[in-house]
């Protein structure tokens, strides 16, 4: 007798991707539920409110571009659109998708385990009250950067003044933004200096009665270039669609932004300075993205780089000791992800903002009064946490996910990851990643590349639907390929040879420091490559049963 299941799919995840993921297969026919822990839509954008937050994409490149209501409709008021707009943007995708019914809220999956005999995925929710789920297929889009990490620091639940980790920060009740909260005669400390901890420290620095920096691995920042989205550029940008979007489609990343294709020792000096100054100004990933195409794999040619942006900070920063201070002296430009910034490096000029390095006089404790170092007792009113996620892996590592033989999914990821197009691990039928390891998507502009990788996917259910397959899982041989392949292409670029979350090093988390190839770096036409050669072949490295 066979038991009737709850729903064909599930879909984990209420960001950009996984109301796309929902949305799709609901318009294919598929009983779908859409799961999500927090109280409402909107992923990262929903739990990343803190002050500054805002997307390091050109708003016309960031978002749903499969819907022409949407993007006629929509307008953007800023080439750099903060956090409010974001989600306000998000909402409004979902009123078009009319998705938000499919979705329950409040319910955080801990528990997914899969029953060889019947082909089907059980999913318990941390919540008691709620039932367990049964459903065939299982999309997880759990996002790259959602698994809130704090440091490993003694004491710090001791602390009796403000403390806030900028992915939990607090919640405006009426609006869409951050709570209103005031700083303005508060001795505040910024802990982190990623790209979060950038767009914090800009604005605790224009408000805070002091502010200290606590800094141990500073990166290299560049300017962002925000400002108004005239009425004039978005009427363009809305009858230019297609162009936008095809140019993204040719990038490795996603962005509208490409690599030079010349060396940079080929270029006079006098022609390749004045290129790299063009680019510095942004905007955004110019610099990054868009240099010359040595810049990122080639040793001299990427000190080159660094030694201008280096330049750049020395220039901007008048104390020259706060300067070598913020020049990175563990990895080269690119090498990690590249922080944006809007007068970052001026705020150290200001009287109201002191740098602790954390390489001389490391943290040994917080206390209830403060931060305590080596030398000293840093006496604060407010702790905020930019210390970032357990990044790309670390969502799906905090769900007890049992595959075939009751496998746990996070003791094989121990072993090294093994995956097929970052979509599916061995071992684990019918249960689908988005946006995590190894997918086209990660080392991407998300939404664009996801929606991408969603599309695809989606083709491949619904031919796997009109076969009656019942369970798609893939090749040992064939995920061992592609994994070695994602390594292959890592190991050619410098920052697959640097620790950071893109090679999955983690200081704050024990045993995370090894480095592993975690994301696809061979460029956004490569990977579409690759999933068009799979699809042509009849999905050549699925087992379909």
């Amino acid at each position: 007798m066979t038991t009737e299941l709850d729903f064909d799919a599930v879909v984990i995840g209420a960001g950009l991707t996984g109301l796309y993921q929902a949305y799709r297969l609901r318009e294919m026919g598929y009983r779908v539920l859409g799961v999500e822990a927090a109280e409402d839509i909107g992923g990262v954008w929903h739990h990343n409110r803190y002050p500054g937050c805002r997307i390091d994409s050109e708003s016309e490149v960031y978002g749903y571009f499969w819907n022409e209501q949407l993007m006629q409709e929509w307008n953007w008021s800023e080439r750099f659109a903060a956090q409010p707009e974001v989600l306000r943007y998000i909402h409004r995708a979902a009123e078009i998708m009319d998705i938000r019914k499919d979705f329950i809220f409040n319910a955080k999956v801990h528990k997914a385990t899969f029953d060889d005999a019947s082909n089907a995925w059980t999913l318990e929710f941390q919540q008691g009250h709620r039932a367990p789920v049964t459903t065939r297929f299982v999309f997880s889009a759990l996002g790259p950067l959602s698994a809130t990490q704090m440091p490993r620091i003694p004491g710090i639940n001791t602390f009796k003044g403000e403390s806030y980790h900028t992915a939990a920060w607090p919640r405006d009740p009426i609006g869409l933004g951050p709570a209103k909260l005031d700083f303005s005669n508060k001795r505040v400390a910024v802990i982190g200096t990623g790209s979060t901890g950038v767009q914090l420290i800009q604005e605790m620095a224009k408000v805070a009665k002091h502010l200290t920096v606590f800094l141990l691995e500073p990166n290299w920042c560049t300017p962002l270039g925000n400002g108004p989205m005239t009425q004039e550029r978005m009427d363009y940008i809305k009858s230019h669609y297609n162009e936008f979007t095809a140019k993204c489609d040719a990038s490795i990343a996603g962005f509208p932004h490409e690599f030079d294709p010349r060396n940079l020792f080929d270029v006079p000096k006098e022609e390749r300075d004045a290129k790299l100054e063009e680019l510095y100004k942004g905007p955004g990933f110019s610099l990054w993205l868009g240099t010359f195409q040595d810049g990122l794999s080639d040793p001299e040619a990427n000190q080159y780089l660094s030694d201008f942006v280096a330049n750049k900070i020395r220039q901007r920063v008048k104390d020259q000791h706060i300067a070598e201070l913020l020049i990175p002296k563990d990895h080269g430009f690119g090498t990690r992800r590249v922080p944006l910034e809007t007068n970052y490096y001026e705020v150290y000029n200001q009287d109201n903002v002191t740098v602790v390095d954390l390489n001389t006089t490391p943290i040994t404790r917080i206390t209830p009064d403060g931060i305590q170092t080596t030398d000293s007792l840093h006496e604060l009113d407010a702790i905020l946490y930019a210390t970032g996620f357990d990044a790309v892996k670390g969502a799906w590592n905090r769900i007890d996910i049992r595959g075939t033989g009751g496998v746990a999914l996070k003791d094989e990821w121990a072993k090294g990851i093994k995956t097929y197009m970052g979509m599916q691990c061995p071992g684990f039928p019918n249960f689908f990643m988005l946006v995590g390891p190894h997918s086209g998507a990660t080392f991407c502009n998300i939404p664009r590349c996801s929606a991408l990788a969603v599309d695809w996917l989606s083709d491949m259910i619904a031919e796997a639907k009109n076969g009656g397959v019942q369970r798609i899982e893939p090749e040992i041989a064939a995920a061992e390929s592609y994994s070695e392949y994602c390594a292959k292409l890592m190991g050619k670029m410098l920052l697959g040879q640097t620790n950071s979350w893109f090679t999955g090093i983690n200081k704050n988390i024990e045993g995370r420091d090894k480095r592993e190839a975690l994301l696809f770096v061979g460029g956004n036409p490569k990977f579409r490559e690759y999933c068009d050669d799979v699809r042509e072949n009849g999905y050549k490295g699925y087992i379909m049963t």
